[in-house]
């Protein structure tokens, strides 16, 4: 399985960086896992409703441009379906059962995601009501994809 994580912006953390790689090194013997990182927009805090569209536009443009039309789309936003660690473990198992082996996880910017970006979503996820840093959700996320993967293989890890 190819697994590509769409993120809006640069990691700049150390700490952040060190666990991902962890996650991703572990991942290595399950599936081939990419990041691939959008440009951000600059977005004050003061910003109005119409600015906060634009700047949400803007960085759905680009995370669109990263995804071809074969590839199955999670966008994880706060409103999407929760699923526990097992229930994405069967999500991941049934695409490549049914031959979906390209999937894409995306995380929007501070703001979120464009809702052109959510259109083009096959699911949507979510891990909490509560908002995490979508810096933070990128190690979240890795954890329980890697999680997923020794779910369905049986393997001891995820008690």
């Amino acid at each position: 399985m190819n697994i590509s994580i769409v993120t809006v912006g640069k990691l700049k953390e150390k700490y952040l960086k060190q666990g991902i790689e962890e996650y991703v090194k572990r991942m290595s013997g399950y599936a081939k896992i990419e990041m691939i990182e959008v440009a951000d927009e600059k977005a004050p805090e003061d910003l109005s409703e119409v600015e906060m569209e634009q700047v949400k536009q803007k960085e759905g443009e680009r995370i669109l441009a990263k995804l071809n039309q074969d590839i199955h789309v999670i966008a994880l936003v706060i409103n999407g379906k929760q699923k526990t660690s097992e229930q994405l473990a069967n999500t991941l198992d049934q695409l490549a059962t049914y031959g979906k082996s390209k999937v894409a996880f995306v995380i929007g910017g501070s703001l979120g995601l464009s809702n052109e970006v959510i259109k083009r979503a096959d699911e949507q996820l979510s891990f909490s009501k509560m908002t995490f840093p979508h810096q933070l959700m990128r190690l979240i996320l890795v954890e329980q994809i890697y999680r997923a993967f020794r779910i369905n293989r049986g393997e001891p890890y995820h008690k």
